[in-house]
């Protein structure tokens, strides 16, 4: 019967379609993985973030994305008019966590889901992302904390572990957080602060650090720097090495760690300038436990060294450091 073989042609011809489909599929599916995770590995040994825009959909995809949204559009959720509540002072997480928190250097993302949960010596407990995302809305954003089971806090999470999801747990990133500067030999001037602040920040910050509204006014662009709509005085950025350090790779707008505008002193003294202006403030008395682990630069006592609060907030830093670390050398004889 001539049917037979014709019809085993057909089924064939069928069966090698139905083959190249699901080939081509596996293989574009493939190219998408590997595309996604390529713009993860490291250039020049620095981290890079993930593209959002090649996130596949998948069951967290939509949480990832709101995360995301809610970092860099935190005041339209959680400001003062927030669509979900009116928690915080109108900065949005974005405006200290650059880009979503995606550049290095920069207050960046990469090392959160590597490391966390981690002992800080501020809290002196171990830290869960989630407290760490609520100790922020109270810092930075002047705030109060929200459900750390809620949809907001579980799609921040969900946001902050794809970010770094391809760095090893345990390992540290180079370019996460903030920039190390190195100490200068005086204490931080705030005069010449004021004049780094008024040739090079005020443009985009404002006369009087008030920021810059963003189209709508729902958020802002440029960040108020001192005020009551600012970060308050136990923010981490409140620390001048931090502040420092920060605005030294990301600031004014078009620098970056590899290419610097400012010069490590004009870091120091803008940061001090910053800083010495009125803001809200906030007490933390359960913070630093443990004393002797108390931050170089926390600009408040008691400490357990001889040296002035003044010379705690502004410097010099290097006696203290080297003070320390005889202190710590003497307790390990």
């Amino acid at each position: 019967m001539k049917w037979v073989p014709r019809y085993r042609y057909f089924l064939s011809a069928v069966a090698t379609l139905i083959f190249a489909v699901s080939l081509f599929w596996i293989l574009s599916r493939n190219r998408s993985r590997i595309a996604e995770v390529s713009a993860t590995l490291p250039a020049s040994g620095i981290w890079q973030a993930p593209d959002i825009t090649r996130l596949r959909a998948h069951e967290n995809g939509d949480l990832i994305r709101y995360g995301r949204e809610l970092i860099a559009n935190t005041s339209r959720y959680l400001g003062p008019k927030g669509s979900v509540a009116s928690i915080s002072n109108g900065m949005n997480c974005q405006n200290c966590h650059i880009d979503a928190g995606t550049v290095p250097f920069a207050n960046c993302f990469s090392g959160v889901s590597a490391m966390y949960p981690m002992y800080r010596p501020r809290s002196g407990i171990i830290e869960s992302i989630e407290f760490r995302i609520n100790d922020c809305l109270k810092r930075s954003l002047n705030g109060s904390t929200i459900d750390s089971t809620g949809k907001e806090m579980q799609a921040m999470v969900a946001y902050l572990k794809w970010v770094g999801r391809d760095v090893p747990k345990g390992k540290k990133p180079d370019g996460a957080n903030i920039a190390e500067l190195p100490y200068i030999d005086r204490a931080a001037d705030t005069g010449n602060g004021h004049i780094v602040y008024s040739s090079k920040c005020m443009s985009c910050h404002g006369t009087n650090g008030e920021g810059k509204f963003n189209e709508d006014s729902s958020g802002f662009v440029y960040p108020p720097l001192w005020g009551e709509r600012s970060y308050n005085t136990g923010a981490g950025l409140y620390r001048l090495t931090r502040f420092a350090g920060y605005v030294k790779s990301s600031m004014p707008v078009g620098a970056s760690h590899a290419k610097p505008i400012l010069t490590d002193e004009e870091a120091w003294d803008v940061a001090a300038y910053v800083n010495t202006q009125p803001r809200p403030e906030k007490d933390f008395p359960e913070d630093w436990p443990d004393l002797s682990l108390k931050a170089i630069d926390y600009p408040s006592g008691p400490y357990t060294d001889p040296f002035t609060e003044t010379q705690h907030k502004y410097g010099p830093f290097k006696p203290i450091a080297e003070y320390r670390k005889n202190q710590q050398a003497k307790a390990r004889k």
